[in-house]
């Protein structure tokens, strides 16, 4: 952070950062989710502004600052060397993976010199370890919030969507991780959905992939999926049977989805016909984890509000009792869920 500033809410964000999530057309704000005014005004914090300078100041000398820059650049400059041969190329891009997890500051001065771009280049190698490389480096590089909007305007969710379609598993997933990633930032999601292939190819993980793909895909599919608009994408490119056929293996994840899937009336059309899909819903509920619960009485309770023989299948199933079970746990948001699907099934709302 170097120019902090105050939101009305009270909290303080870079400027460059929030000013960014105001363009995208955000009014609200991003720690407490309350409404900020149409014209929000951003104060700086001048105390915390000192403190960041006098820290800067006696943290981080000139010298060795300039010293790691040089550092940096040596082996970017490596990547793009016709003389390195492949063994160096992949030392570097092994070098820069461990600056990249443990420092943000490495970070920083890696995605302002340019370096995405060329990192970027590496995910097109039909070497599988210097692609692996390539790709860990990137989601390094995403894990700060200014870099995922700067990714994207790099190109990198074509590289991703590319990798997605690897030959090699470990691969296919680490791409499917830097979705996850990239979609924290809300203007992401839109862009991620509304890319060519890129849902498509997330549900192809899901059928054909190992647990560890599938797991990531399941991941990246629910942060998508909470922009509204990639719902129907999603059910319109098959996702629904798939994620219930793996819901009903036992992945936790799998339901999260359908919970959201459910929301749109394409989702719930699809899982009203799949033969098989309260009995799948109803034993996550009963067997899954506290994800799994949570998102099975969602499920369940989108499907039955909307459709009186989904209701009677799931009251055949006994789920009331299951209900009444759960409103008496600890878990807040399984009690409140399992509350209104036991009000559902009783034909009180």
């Amino acid at each position: 952070m170097t120019d902090p500033v105050i939101l009305s809410s009270g909290h303080t964000f870079d400027r460059s950062s929030i000013q960014r999530w105001l363009d995208a057309g955000h009014r609200t704000c991003p720690i407490t989710k309350l409404p900020l005014p149409q014209h929000p005004s951003l104060i700086p914090n001048h105390a915390l502004r000192s403190l960041i300078s006098n820290f800067a100041l006696s943290s981080l000398p000139a010298k060795p600052q300039q010293s790691q820059q040089d550092h940096h650049q040596a082996l970017v400059s490596t990547l793009t060397s016709p003389s390195s041969d492949v063994s160096v190329k992949l030392d570097s891009l092994s070098r820069l993976v461990r600056l990249s997890k443990r420092d943000p500051a490495s970070r920083r001065r890696l995605s302002e010199s340019g370096t995405v771009s060329v990192v970027l280049r590496c995910i097109d190698s039909d070497d599988p370890i210097m692609q692996e490389k390539a790709l860990s480096l990137v989601l390094n590089l995403s894990l700060d919030d200014d870099n995922k909007v700067g990714l994207v305007a790099e190109g990198a969710i074509g590289k991703i969507v590319a990798a997605l379609r690897s030959n090699f598993a470990s691969c296919r997933a680490l791409a499917a991780t830097i979705i996850t990633s990239l979609a924290v930032v809300e203007v992401n999601k839109a862009t991620l959905g509304a890319y060519p292939f890129a849902i498509e190819s997330l549900i192809s993980l899901l059928r054909d992939g190992n647990d560890w793909e599938r797991k990531e895909a399941a991941t990246a599919l629910f942060a998508i999926c909470s922009f509204s608009d990639n719902r129907k994408r999603a059910v319109i490119c098959g996702a629904v049977p798939i994620l219930l056929r793996i819901a009903g293996s036992g992945l936790d994840r799998a339901v999260e989805v359908l919970g959201l899937l459910a929301k749109c009336a394409e989702g719930r059309e699809v899982m009203e016909r799949f033969n098989g899909a309260v009995r799948i819903l109803v034993r996550a509920l009963r067997t899954g984890g506290s994800k799994g619960v949570q998102y099975a009485l969602l499920t369940l309770y989108s499907l039955c509000c909307y459709s009186e023989r989904m209701c009677l299948e799931v009251r055949k199933e006994g789920v009331l009792e299951d209900c009444m079970r759960l409103v008496e746990g600890e878990n807040e948001k399984i009690r409140r869920n399992a509350s209104s699907l036991i009000q559902v099934i009783r034909g009180d709302c």
